[in-house]
């Protein structure tokens, strides 16, 4: 071959190679499809989930009202905010209760008298499951109910009767008759309402809040108790339906007061509430379910600077 041709044959060359190579004019050349980085998702997912969990277990979670044992503050089906710092953090804070039990907590107070609390037994038949109650006593406290009234260190809590409840019935709250009665009635507007008496208590500090007291009751009546250190005594709103310090492990109770540790959270404020209607596969009924007036109704008991004046010591 001779050098000319040689030349020649370097030029067809280069042209077929740029005639190949080079996209049409005005078209952009794709970059190389790359596949999916499955293990970078992985990490991802898991991150995310860990985040969640780390707020849950030291900020806040949400939380279900699966009884009528703080009626009327709380209904069935009313879903609210704990935070989980207020107190400090124990072996209960971690949302799955992983961690072994330990006394005390870490940067922890305790919590003042009136606070809605979630609290977990450590043992009997309800352990590990939460229970929602308001403090009623401190350490040191004496906490003694007569005849359905409460006495606070010798001295029966100031309480006044209030306009009865009118609480719509619905499938959350059925009002269904029982031992103490039927309290179902219908209003102006035709709708039935649980109708039930309310008595409001006032707490030394003049911090307040409406429980429910429906007639005579084996709770009604505890014998003087005084708070160990490092505990608090817990009592449901809902006085004649509710399981809590008054009441022995066996039946479903506290067993007295509780440590501190086994306080969860305090509870902030509703989110939203469902009558029960709803149904998964039906959105439209997520809505219509809606409760209407208790989205972000505050659970921080009020407080007045003049309560109604203490009854005398218990003899």
């Amino acid at each position: 071959m001779t050098d000319s041709n040689a030349h020649e044959a370097a030029d067809t060359s280069t042209s077929a190679d740029s005639d190949v190579a080079a996209p049409p004019e005005g078209v952009t050349a794709k970059p190389a499809t790359q596949g999916t980085d499955w293990w970078g998702e992985i990490k991802a997912i898991f991150w995310l989930l860990l985040a969640v969990l780390a707020f849950h277990s030291f900020i806040a979670k949400p939380f279900y009202i699966p009884s009528e044992s703080m009626m009327p503050s709380l209904l069935v089906g009313d879903r609210l905010v704990v935070s989980k710092y207020p107190y400090g953090w124990s072996w209960v804070s971690p949302s799955f209760h992983i961690l072994p039990h330990w006394r005390g907590r870490l940067w922890g107070r305790l919590p003042e008298r009136g606070d809605i609390v979630i609290v977990t037994p450590d043992s009997g038949p309800s352990a590990e499951s939460d229970y929602i109650k308001r403090v009623i006593g401190l350490p040191g406290d004496t906490i003694e109910v007569i005849g359905g009234r409460v006495f606070l260190n010798g001295r029966e809590l100031p309480h006044e009767r209030r306009p009865p409840t009118m609480i719509p019935v619905d499938a959350n709250t059925p009002c269904a008759p029982d031992l103490f009665g039927d309290f179902r009635r219908r209003g102006p507007d035709g709708r039935l309402y649980c109708r039930m008496p309310v008595v409001r208590e006032y707490l030394p500090g003049g911090r307040y809040y409406d429980t429910i007291d429906v007639g005579h009751s084996i709770g009604d009546d505890f014998p003087r108790y005084t708070v160990p250190p490092g505990h608090v005594f817990l009592m449901g709103d809902n006085r004649d339906h509710s399981a809590d310090s008054r009441f022995p492990i066996s039946q479903l109770g506290l067993g007295g007061a509780v440590p501190w540790e086994n306080i969860g959270g305090r509870a902030e404020f509703i989110t939203f509430s469902l009558d029960g209607s709803s149904s998964y596969w039906n959105p439209i009924s997520w809505i219509t379910a809606l409760r209407s007036g208790r989205a972000g109704t505050s659970l921080h008991p009020p407080r007045v600077e003049s309560p109604p004046p203490a009854a005398v010591p218990a003899q």
